[in-house]
């Protein structure tokens, strides 16, 4: 005799009819939950992109007012007459001040950058007696406000003799910049694995030889969140450039204070398009390496 089996269809539990329809609508709530926390997050997001754009429209259209419709009382208004007149003359008033504030913000950068690499890879891998007292007084200039040493600052610099305008703006960004920079470094270094250092040692690398040929390489991300963050803060002080430069060699964050004040803000349109024109360099710079700057953030640059 011979014995035909057949195929059993294996159940699983809530598969008929009524507990399935149960089954899944207890599947659909989670989907149903998700959506609903998903449109207020957009919403929020929405709510919170109109704020940040609302005095960058006000801005965006006075710009192209003319001195006549360009009122407080007319802020939200478009302009009756689209003129580019505000554009030009707060270029021509703004462009030897943007030109020195490039040749100030890129050395600085540059250079704090570079030595804060140095202090945070010697704390973090070669350690020696009072690392940790040097790295605290490090830090401690990270908070110190410029308002409390503007004026001894400001002595020590003419007792030095420095240069008044870029040089001295660019040697004080470099000081300032020190302890975040420092602090930034050494916290990525720490998280570099040990065996790379000790490989190098291996093969008979010195500290600037490991630093130069294996720690160096890996610092890309940190560099990209130091530089972007240097370069922001340097672009956008003022209280150095107030004192410690001029209108004729200072920044553009004096050169559209002067703007402003020299036009007794009678002429809106002008002011705005010149702070259109101040804040486009570090806008771009996000823009471009926004993605950069998140990245390097999340690879353990601050961490600690």
């Amino acid at each position: 005799m011979t014995t035909v089996t057949t195929p059993v269809e294996e159940t699983t539990p809530g598969s008929g009819s009524g507990s399935g329809t149960a089954g899944s609508r207890r599947r659909k709530k989670p989907v149903e939950r998700f959506s609903v926390a998903r449109t207020l997050r957009y919403l929020l997001l929405i709510l919170f992109v109109l704020i940040v754009l609302v005095p960058v429209y006000v801005l965006l259209v006075t710009s192209f007012k003319g001195p006549g419709d360009a009122a407080p009382t007319r802020a939200w208004n478009l302009p009756q007459v689209w003129t580019t007149e505000n554009w030009q003359a707060a270029w021509t008033a703004l462009s030897p001040a943007i030109l020195r504030t490039l040749q100030m913000v890129v050395p600085a950068a540059l250079i704090s950058a570079f030595l804060g690499s140095l202090n945070g890879f010697v704390l973090s891998r070669w350690r020696f007696r009072g690392a940790n007292l040097v790295f605290t007084l490090i830090l401690f200039g990270m908070f110190i406000p410029y308002q409390a040493v503007i004026i001894p600052l400001n002595q020590l610099v003419l007792s030095l003799d420095l240069p008044s305008g870029i040089p001295t703006l660019i040697v004080l960004h470099v000081i300032y910049g020190l302890p975040i920079t420092t602090l930034i470094f050494r916290n990525y270094y720490q998280t570099v694995p040990n065996e790379l250092i000790e490989a190098a040692r291996v093969d008979g690398a010195g500290m600037l030889r490991t630093y130069w040929s294996i720690v160096l390489p890996l610092s890309i991300p940190s560099f990209v969140v130091v530089l972007i963050w240097q370069f922001t803060s340097a672009w956008n002080d003022f209280l150095f450039a107030v004192f410690f430069s001029s209108s004729q060699n200072g920044p553009v964050t004096l050169a559209l204070n002067n703007l402003a004040n020299g036009a007794l803000l009678q002429n809106y349109g002008v002011s705005m398009a010149g702070a259109l024109f101040a804040s486009l360099p570090t806008l771009l710079v996000y823009i471009l390496l926004g993605k950069y700057f998140m990245g390097g953030l999340m690879s353990g640059s601050v961490k600690g």
